[in-house]
C-alpha cells in the first residue's frame, strides 16, 4: 500500500524554492511526507485491517482524532459516529466528510465503505504545525491545518475527503500500481469520484460542476482557483509562489519524468479530462452514468494493477456498451478518450516549410532560476534524440513558436527559464516557464533528462 497526499510534491518542491516565509513549512512537509511513504514502503505502518469493524455496520461507522498540532496519530477521539458536533470546524469536516463519502458509495453504488464491508472510517485532524496537505495511510485520514498564507484548514473541501478515501477503495479492489500510467489513474480515479462525493452532496448535474478538486483550500490572495482542473487540465493555478498548473490536458504533452513516481499526479489531467468531457456530454447527475461505468470498471474483473490509459479506456468503453448498448453513453465515452488522445495515434508535429533541419545540428537547452539558483543544462544533437522528440523539436527550431514565447514570457523573479540555443537555426531564446504549454514544459523536460 502507499502513501497517497492531495498536494503533490512539485508543487510543495516550487513553495519550497520560493522566497516566501512559508518556505521552510513546504520543506518540513515534503520531509514528512517522504518519511511516511518510507514507512508505508518498509511495512512499519499499521494497516487498514485496524480499522474494520467486526460486525459490517448498516451506516456509516466514523470516529475523528485530534492530533494537537503534533505529528502523533491517531491523537485523541473527539468525536465518534453518532456524536454531536463539537464546534471545531475540522473536527465536524472530517465527520461531516466521511458521511459525504460513505453516502455516495452505499446509496449510488451499493458498496458498504471503503471496503465493501463496513471499514470504519478514521481520521485525525489538526496535525503537525503549518502541515500542507491531508493524507490517506491505508489505516486512516490524516488533515493538516494548513498554513494560512496558500493554504487553510484541508478538511475544508469536501471533494479532497473524497479523494483520499477512494485511494482506499482502490486498494480494495483494482489496486493499481502506484508508478507511470496506472499510478495516473489511480490518482483520477480518486479525482473522479472525489468529485463525484461533492456533486452528489451539491445535487449538481455535470454541468453545474465546477470539475475542480481542492477549490476549498486555497486562501484569498493566491493566483487560482484550486490544485487541479479536471475539465481543463494545466488551468487551476498560476501563482509565483506555486508555479503554474504544470498538468496535460492531451496524450501529446504526456510527462515522462523519473518524479512522483513516474508523474502520477501531473498525468492524471488526461483521464481526468477524458471523465469530464464525458460526463458532460452524456448530461444529467455525473454518478449516474459515467461514474457507474467507472466504478464498474473500477471493481470489475478485467482491470489489473498495471492498467494503462488505453487499456482502461477500452473498459469504460466496453462497460458502456454492456449497460446502454451503442447508444449516445458509450459514444460519449469513447470520443472523450479520443479527444485526450487515448486510444488514437499522437498526431505528428506539422510539416514545416522549406528544408528541415541537418541531424548533426547542435542543441543547447539550459534550465535556470528558482529560488535554489542551480541551473541544469544538456548539449546534444538533434540525431540523438529520440524520435518523436526529434522531430518535434525540428518543428520547433523551425517555426515562430519560440520567437513569441520568448517575446510574450517574461522571466520572472525566482521563476524557472529555459533558454534554447541552436546555431543552426538562428534560434538564441529565453523563455520563462510561467506560460509555457504543457507540451512543450514535457518536451524540455525530456530532453534536460536524456530521456
Amino acid at each position: 500500500m502507499t502513501h497517497h497526499q492531495i498536494v503533490p510534491p512539485y508543487l510543495l518542491r516550487h513553495l519550497a524554492e520560493s522566497a516566501v516565509p512559508i518556505a521552510d513549512l513546504a520543506r518540513h512537509t515534503l520531509v514528512v511526507d517522504s518519511r511516511k511513504r518510507e514507512a508505508r514502503a518498509a511495512g512499519t505502518a499499521r494497516t487498514a485491517l485496524a480499522a474494520r469493524t467486526a460486525t459490517p455496520a448498516s451506516g456509516p461507522s466514523r470516529e475523528v482524532f485530534d492530533a494537537g498540532n503534533t505529528e502523533n496519530l491517531p491523537g485523541r477521539s473527539v468525536r465518534a459516529e453518532g456524536a454531536p458536533a463539537t464546534g471545531d470546524a475540522a473536527v465536524d469536516e472530517a465527520y461531516d466528510g466521511f458521511g459525504a463519502t460513505w453516502r455516495l458509495f452505499d446509496e449510488v453504488y451499493g458498496r458498504n465503505s471503503i471496503d465493501g464491508a463496513g471499514m470504519r472510517l478514521l481520521g485525525s485532524v489538526h496535525y503537525g504545525e503549518g502541515y500542507q496537505n491531508a493524507f490517506w495511510n491505508g489505516e486512516r485520514m490524516v488533515f493538516g491545518d494548513g498554513d494560512g498564507e496558500i493554504f487553510g484548514r484541508f478538511t475544508a473541501s469536501l471533494d479532497v475527503i473524497g479523494h483520499e478515501l477512494t485511494h482506499g477503495v482502490t486498494e480494495h479492489t483494482a489496486n493499481l500500481t502506484y508508478r507511470d500510467q496506472s499510478g495516473a489513474l489511480n490518482e483520477s480515479v480518486s479525482d473522479v469520484f472525489g468529485s463525484l462525493v461533492a456533486q452528489y452532496a451539491a445535487g449538481q448535474t455535470a454541468a453545474e460542476a465546477d470539475w475542480l478538486i481542492g477549490a476549498d483550500l486555497l486562501l484569498p490572495g493566491v493566483s487560482g482557483t484550486a490544485l487541479r482542473s479536471m475539465l481543463h487540465p494545466g488551468t487551476a493555478y498560476d501563482d509565483p509562489r506555486l508555479g503554474k498548473d504544470p498538468q496535460p490536458d492531451h496524450m501529446s504533452g504526456y510527462i515522462h519524468t523519473r518524479e512522483d513516481n513516474g508523474g502520477v499526479h501531473y498525468n492524471s489531467g488526461i483521464p481526468n479530462r477524458a471523465f469530464a468531457i464525458a460526463a458532460t456530454a452524456i448530461g444529467g447527475h455525473a454518478w449516474e452514468k459515467a461514474g457507474r461505468v467507472w466504478f464498474e470498471v473500477l471493481t470489475g474483473s478485467g482491470i489489473t494493477p498495471d492498467c494503462d490509459f488505453a487499456a482502461f479506456a477500452e473498459l469504460t468503453v466496453a462497460a458502456a456498451v454492456a449497460r446502454f448498448g451503442e447508444d449516445a453513453e458509450a459514444e460519449a465515452i469513447r470520443s472523450a478518450w479520443q479527444q485526450v488522445g487515448v486510444g488514437t495515434d499522437v498526431p505528428e508535429p506539422p510539416a514545416t516549410d522549406g528544408e528541415q533541419l541537418d541531424p548533426s545540428a547542435a542543441l543547447l537547452l539550459r534550465r535556470t532560476g528558482g529560488f535554489a539558483g542551480i541551473p541544469r543544462e544538456r548539449r546534444t544533437t538533434l540525431a540523438e534524440l529520440p524520435d518523436p522528440d526529434r522531430r518535434a523539436w525540428q518543428h520547433l527550431l523551425a517555426g515562430e513558436e519560440l520567437p513569441r514565447l520568448a517575446a510574450t514570457n517574461r522571466p520572472l523573479p525566482d521563476a524557472f527559464c529555459y533558454g534554447v540555443v541552436c546555431r543552426a537555426a538562428a534560434v538564441d531564446v529565453e523563455v520563462a516557464e510561467p506560460g509555457l504549454p504543457s507540451h512543450l514544459r514535457a518536451l524540455f523536460e525530456r530532453t534536460l533528462s536524456g530521456k
